[in-house]
């Protein structure tokens, strides 16, 4: 029996939402008076901090949450510093009696988690976590042999095969009062003060005219997306100049829908067989999964090769100019310019163009993919602990499932075939305008005014780079 002063506190982190909330809806089915508390945390061992995109994203997505947890009867506290210690005092402060989290899945976070679940059972507090923000947890999911997936394939043929996944919970109609302490409500941080939106300059004018943070955002994305652009998924994914992808990534990364919320809104609207191109848009669900099952059994996969062999992998020295062009969209290559600058705009880069930029920087530039790897954490308003470094690795051929790793993106070929009209190219470089049919995928032959030349040849980086590749195969 709860003493008649005892409270909840729920703790918020990746999981910016009310929608399937299975910490929040714990807490809320007790009743008893609640505090919700989300820790900006830059001061613990081993945490990353954000990347200015994703802090800038962060902001929106605080104050979004605390609009709508006021709208049912509850308040949002903010706090700053060393997660385990506010959470320590805040819950000594409002005599909880129980602890909700739901869980995460790097390894700093795992051991503040574990380190606090430990301190509660000593202290007579109910400590409990949730699954919710991924479909499989990583540690369910394992080969005959016992050991973790390598190999997206098999991974996600074992994650469909393992066990039906569960209903999403609705928004708790009203939620319990905060909870008291003294005289008055637990003090909160004002989010200003944590300044995470970008000034002298301000940079997020993009940002701010192509996204919705919060949960509402995240609900009509999802609506949208699954409304139209998902029934020609297979083949409107790869085409950077429509509206073809999900653009799901920043609410699926800062938690504001569930992927079950995702998984069951494709079921609604497909009770029978699921066709094609939703099945594989369900499969991109299923590479996200995957990326955190990496980092769950390979917690540096941002520092270290995935594969130990890359490690004797001779990286070229990029020059600062070369590494500059690349980052802002200079490099006389027009789809990745179009790319880096489509990133610089709006936080965000289509996939297929990702995988060109990225293949541009590692391979024809011969860079250490994880200086692109940081370059994208600070400026991708989706980057993750897991996506992010996964899919570096992926390009630079060192990580999992690097299929050839030996593979090289042509930037001329890859827009040519994608951006065949060269729509996407126009809209994000303006120096392009004028030209016309092929001209536009190599701009060179027709001498446009204000665009750089080509920073290196491609038949003759590529050959670089596949004679550094046969080294490392050689050894």
């Amino acid at each position: 029996m709860a003493s008649s002063d005892e409270t909840s506190l729920v703790w918020l982190r990746d999981d910016l939402r009310l929608d399937d909330n299975p910490a929040l809806a714990e807490a809320a089915g007790l009743g008893l008076p609640m505090t919700v508390l989300y820790i900006l945390d830059e001061e613990s061992e081993g945490i990353r901090p954000l990347g200015g995109a994703a802090r800038w994203w962060l902001h929106h997505s605080l104050a979004a949450l605390a609009a709508d947890l006021e709208s049912k009867g509850s308040r949002l506290v903010l706090r700053r510093g060393k997660s385990d210690a506010i959470v320590r005092k805040l819950a000594g402060q409002t005599k909880a009696g129980h602890i909700f989290w739901n869980r995460r899945y790097s390894q700093p976070e795992r051991t503040i988690d574990a380190g606090l679940k430990d301190w509660a059972g000593e202290n007579g507090i109910h400590a409990s976590s949730f699954q919710a923000n991924l479909l499989f947890e990583p540690w369910t999911i394992r080969t005959g042999a016992g050991g973790p997936y390598k190999v997206y394939s098999p991974f996600w043929r074992a994650c469909m095969a393992s066990a039906d996944i569960r209903d999403p919970l609705d928004a708790p109609a009203a939620l319990p009062e905060p909870a008291a302490s003294g005289p008055g409500v637990p003090t909160s941080d004002t989010l200003a003060s944590w300044k995470l939106l970008p000034t002298s300059p301000d940079w997020s004018t993009g940002l701010a005219e192509t996204w919705e943070p919060g949960e509402k955002g995240a609900a009509d994305r999802l609506a949208d997306f699954l409304d139209g652009p998902v029934e020609d998924y297979g083949t409107g994914r790869n085409i950077p100049g429509t509206e073809g992808t999900s653009r799901l990534s920043p609410h699926l990364r800062f938690g504001e829908v569930s992927p079950f919320r995702v998984w069951r809104e494709i079921r609604r609207r497909h009770p029978g067989k699921i066709p094609a191109d939703v099945g594989i848009f369900r499969s991109e669900l299923g590479w996200r999964e995957f990326n955190w099952h990496l980092l769950y059994h390979n917690p540096d996969l941002a520092t270290r090769n995935f594969r130990p062999a890359f490690d004797n992998f001779q990286w070229g020295r990029v020059s600062r100019s070369e590494l500059a062009a690349w980052q802002q969209g200079k490099t006389g290559y027009p789809l990745v310019d179009a790319g880096m600058r489509q990133l610089w705009q709006t936080g965000w880069m289509h996939n297929r163009v990702r995988m060109a930029a990225a293949s541009f920087l590692v391979k024809n530039l011969l860079t250490d993919w994880r200086i692109g790897e940081e370059w994208f954490w600070d400026t991708l308003v989706d980057a993750d602990a897991a996506n992010n470094p996964a899919n570096w690795q992926w390009v630079a051929g060192s990580g999992a499932d690097a299929s050839p790793y030996y593979r090289i993106f042509n930037p001329v070929t890859q827009s040519k075939k994608f951006d065949a009209d060269g729509s996407y190219l126009r809209a994000f470089i303006p120096e392009l305008q004028g030209l016309e049919g092929k001209q536009i995928h190599e701009p060179w032959t027709a001498g446009a005014d204000g665009y750089p030349a080509p920073l290196v040849d491609l038949a003759e980086s590529r050959e670089r780079a596949l004679d550094a590749y046969q080294k490392l195969k050689d050894e």
